[in-house]
């Protein structure tokens, strides 16, 4: 974690310099400052050091190295337990698709009535993918 807080303040002092830079050039090439590419390279260099004050106070909550960070730990030594998930289910699949043809019904201009085919869809999807646990090969 030490690491990624070094690499995101090193990115801070990145685009803090580089916001300067494109600041004095734009002054030097064309007698004002360029506001929009000069406010968006400082926002990047204010996003990097929130990011990066985020994991200084999370490693400094932790108490110091976490066990991935150890050179002489394995991969699995750190890997916490992230849930139970169906690798066969098609349930993602189709809730991706229902949800994609709902924003594509919107997006269209004229093409509302797809949105309205895709709609019913979503929450089937849903609750095909919650309960897919409570029926047939893999019930429990």
């Amino acid at each position: 974690m030490k690491s990624n807080v070094v690499i995101f303040w090193i990115l801070t002092v990145y685009f803090l310099l580089l916001a300067s830079v494109y600041t004095f050039w734009n002054i030097a090439e064309h007698q004002r400052p360029e506001w929009v590419g000069t406010v968006a390279i400082l926002l990047s260099g204010g996003l990097t050091a929130f990011i990066a004050s985020y994991l200084a106070l999370v490693q400094k909550k932790q108490g110091g190295v976490l066990i991935e960070d150890l050179p002489d730990s394995d991969i699995d030594d750190g890997d916490p337990e992230i849930g139970e998930f169906s690798p066969w289910s098609w349930w993602p699949i189709i809730l991706a698709f229902s949800v994609a043809l709902v924003v594509l019904g919107l997006c269209v201009g004229q093409e509302f009535w797809l949105s309205y085919l895709a709609l019913p869809l979503v929450p089937i999807a849903v609750v095909g993918w919650v309960y897919e646990y409570y029926r047939g090969l893999f019930a429990r």
